[in-house]
């Protein structure tokens, strides 16, 4: 009887052990990947460099790994909230912190090690650890958060020449200009000696008049859209701009024939309103909630055949987007 109750005993303990611990050593590796703080804009240090990291691994951010917490890092957040169906606001807590590690691996000292040394670095998942850096070159990958310096090639923009082709009419995306798209986007030079690049609100290459008339493009073609989808129309002309296929400029994108109905009925006139202004400010950031399309149309009122044969990406409010 008295062996059976040690036994008794004994597996009660490690009933009681495991109980306690599991949950405990789940915490701890969680933890361990991050802080315990919120990581959110302007944040700098090891939490960000991890973050970076894992958004990189698993292809939402594209910038530099540099422990700056800049408005590509707080897209790319925003943008792997959307697409992992948490709340969308660009602060990284307990959740987004957890899914991440669960969808992502993390070679701290690998990546530390890069940084030190100085190497261009871009974490990418199913890459070989010793194909992922390289000795720094003089400009950054990707132009990253930094800004100055670099100019958006081509035709100059929002050319008051562009307003005789407003004539056209047809559905959003079916027609398309080949064209060359070489300079574009360069990416901006490294100014001094500073590791640490300056977040910016505007990409380079992009002037207040190109700004304005996203603007108008975006309230004439979505007003009635949420933001997401008003944010979605302007992803769709910064593709188009950088894509070779298109005109390389905002004003040769919006005024190319039947292109945007909005051009064609007039209401590409209209005065925006702010939250117009915001959706391309944050498509400029690197906002995309569309995953990279270059058209989109309404299915309720599209009569191309063309534009419906295009590859679907997604539904975002009314509009239906395209590769």
């Amino acid at each position: 009887m008295i062996r059976f109750r040690k036994v008794r005993n004994i597996l009660f303990v490690l009933f009681i052990c495991q109980w306690v611990f599991i949950p405990t050593y789940s915490d701890k590796n969680v933890a361990k990947a991050f802080s315990n703080q919120v990581i959110q804009h302007g944040a700098v240090g090891n939490d960000v460099i991890e973050l970076q990291s894992r958004l990189q691994y698993v292809g939402f951010y594209t910038g530099p790994i540099d422990g700056v917490f800049g408005w590509r890092t707080y897209w790319a957040s925003r943008n792997f909230q959307y697409e992992f169906g948490m709340k969308v606001d660009g602060l990284v807590g307990p959740e987004m912190k957890r899914k991440l590690v669960a969808a992502t691996k993390y070679h701290e000292g690998y990546v530390k090690e890069q940084i030190r040394k100085g190497r261009d670095f871009s974490h990418y998942g199913n890459v070989p650890l010793d194909q992922q850096s390289k000795k720094g070159s003089s400009g950054s990958k990707g132009g990253g958060q930094s800004g100055g310096g670099s100019t958006k090639g081509g035709t100059s923009k929002g050319s008051a020449n562009n307003a005789g082709q407003k004539g056209s009419s047809g559905a959003n995306g079916n027609q398309s200009s080949p064209g060359g798209n070489q300079g574009t986007q360069q990416s901006a030079t490294k100014t001094g000696n500073s590791n640490k690049p300056q977040a910016a609100n505007v990409p380079d290459g992009y002037s207040q008049n190109d700004i304005n008339l996203m603007a108008n493009a975006v309230y004439g073609e979505s007003r009635g859209e949420p933001y997401i989808g008003q944010v979605a129309v302007a992803a769709v002309i910064i593709n188009r701009t950088e894509s070779p296929s298109f005109p390389d400029t905002p004003a040769g994108v919006i005024f190319e024939p039947g292109a945007f109905t909005a051009v064609a009925d007039g209401q590409i006139w209209l005065t925006p309103n702010a939250t117009a202004k915001s959706a391309v400010l944050d498509a400029l950031n690197g906002m995309d909630p569309t995953g990279n399309a270059e058209y989109y149309f309404n299915p309720d009122t599209a009569t191309s055949a063309w534009i419906w044969s295009r590859p679907q990406i997604k539904k975002i409010g009314k509009h239906i987007f395209c590769r």
